[in-house]
């Protein structure tokens, strides 16, 4: 690979959401072939601890591998932003001999330089060649070129999820193992782990969660960190499809297939080849057409429309869906051999309101860096009040709704500062049984206690269809109360109760006449 080529595949790796780790360890391999070293190393500087960091990932079989700032060569040159050429490392009293007796590796000629954007910026990492190949050493040429290297790595860092300490301090946050996927609470670093292991095998996957929780993310995270990584990652929306087209869409047609076929047009099982075929919203699939995935899921065979002969592909299957496939199962509204057969791993993608306020302003500044440099921004600084508003809201939209938020709230924020002004309108609270559609009760939050009570109790009756003795056993309370809540609500007359009836407290015996 030429030094050249190096710096643009390595751009096209940051855009992906590759394993960090897979990442850091392919941008070694290249490196030393560039540089014609015999081995290279990526440390990066881990703001929260303080040290020096090889692997980040979070997963228990994947340690990372630590270096104290100040051991060694690597240590002193993140310690203190210098360069350093040795042609013979064990002379050299930086040099720390532990890792070659451990390793049994000899590291004789060196060259280390510091990860960061320009001279003074704060160090983000080190880059280190050992040895380099045909037994000499690095020189001037090789050391211009590192720096430059260096600086260029420091910059595409800061498009994956390894965030620039606060406060311009030296270092790196990580944000999460995977590129472009943010977060580190224990509901979503369980996904992680079943993303890692799913991404070994060929297994059909099958991704379930809430709108806007990521499954598009992950999906692509599975195929990058498989072996079919090199080969296609297509994309079928079962949602925009007409029922018509799906079959077409899925495996192609022949010319002539049907009318305004006038040629033969490959299916997206075809277009996905040695890859991986991502069917998002697979319960919107029609019934018609489930059969005929079923049996590219069980032997991979198809035929394209309006076609006699039997074509196979080598395609792994992922899918998506936010519908309650066992009840569309029992409606008869989708294959029961199917369900079980696109289910040989699952995974459920939690929502973002379970995920903690923590992770929700980390998402939040994550995207406010992302949106800054994208439109031009100062560097984006958020007001208390508006952290108080985001850290508060039940995020209904999931992922997909903050980030929205978030890039609306930079576009309208000129000097970077983030406001509550700068946030959408906030929606009502929702106050519901956990169901969803007609069971909900949408209070605005202004309402005094009196009035959300009374909503609340007009709502409920209405969903008894009236009957004001079904609505007050559900409510606990006796119908007299009722009655009066609905008489405050209508204006026909003071209420003679408080509050405490239809809050849960005590009652009498009059109630229940």
């Amino acid at each position: 690979m030429s030094r050249l080529s190096l710096l643009v595949d390595l751009a096209s790796l940051l855009a992906r959401e590759v394993d960090l780790d897979a990442l850091l360890g392919t941008a070694c391999e290249r490196l030393a072939q560039a540089m014609f070293a015999d081995r290279a190393t990526i440390w990066l500087v881990d703001a929260e601890q303080g040290d020096l960091v090889t692997r980040v990932a979070l997963l228990p079989e994947l340690p990372a591998l630590r270096l104290p700032l100040g051991r060694g060569i690597a240590g002193y040159v993140a310690r203190t932003g210098e360069v350093v050429r040795v042609d013979d490392a064990s002379t050299d009293a930086r040099f720390d001999p532990t890792a070659d007796r451990a390793t049994g590796y000899t590291t004789r000629s060196m060259l280390v330089a510091p990860i960061r954007e320009e001279a003074r910026a704060p160090v983000r990492g080190v880059v280190q060649l050992l040895n380099k190949q045909g037994g000499g050493s690095f020189d001037e040429e090789d050391e211009r070129y590192l720096v430059a290297l260096a600086s260029q790595l420091a910059r595409a860092l800061t498009m994956t999820t390894l965030r620039a300490a606060d406060g311009g301090n030296p270092g790196l946050v990580l944000q999460g193992p995977f590129n472009r996927i943010v977060g580190r609470s224990a509901p979503i670093t369980a996904v992680y782990e079943k993303i890692q292991l799913a991404a070994q095998t060929d297994a059909t996957v099958l991704l379930r969660g809430e709108t806007g929780t990521g499954k598009g993310l992950f999906a692509r995270a599975i195929h990058v960190n498989s072996r079919r990584q090199a080969r296609p990652f297509v994309t079928v929306d079962c949602t925009t499809l007409p029922a018509q087209l799906v079959e077409s869409e899925l495996f192609g047609h022949e010319r002539g297939a049907f009318t305004g076929a006038d040629r033969r047009v490959p299916g997206k099982v075809e277009l996905a080849e040695g890859g991986t075929l991502f069917l998002d919203e697979l319960g919107d699939l029609p019934l018609d057409i489930q059969g005929k995935l079923l049996r590219f899921l069980q032997d991979r065979t198809f035929e394209r429309v309006g076609g006699r002969n039997t074509m196979r592909g080598d395609v792994r299957v992922v899918c998506a869906t936010h519908r309650d496939l066992e009840k569309a199962v029992a409606e008869g509204r989708f294959r029961e051999d199917l369900y079980y057969r696109v289910r040989v791993v699952e995974i459920e993608l939690p929502p973002l309101r379970t995920r903690g306020r923590d992770e929700i302003e980390a998402l939040a500044r994550h995207f406010a860096d992302l949106y800054a440099q994208r439109y031009g921004r100062p560097t984006p600084a958020f007001d208390p009040a508006a952290l108080v508003a985001i850290g508060t809201h039940v995020w209904p939209g999931n992922v997909r709704e903050l980030e929205h938020w978030i890039e609306s709230a930079i576009a309208l924020a000129p000097d970077g500062r983030i406001t509550p002004a700068h946030l959408p309108r906030r929606r009502p609270t929702t106050i519901s049984d956990g169901r969803s559609g007609e069971d909900e009760v949408r209070l605005p939050l202004h309402l005094s206690l009196d009035d959300a009570i009374e909503r609340y109790v007009g709502a409920v009756v209405a969903a008894c269809d009236g009957n004001k003795t079904e609505a007050a056993r559900r409510l606990g309370v006796g119908r007299n109360t009722i009655a009066r809540a609905l008489a405050r609500r209508s204006g026909a007359g003071p209420a003679s109760r408080g509050p405490d009836s239809i809050l849960g407290g005590s009652q009498s015996r009059g109630d229940d006449d």
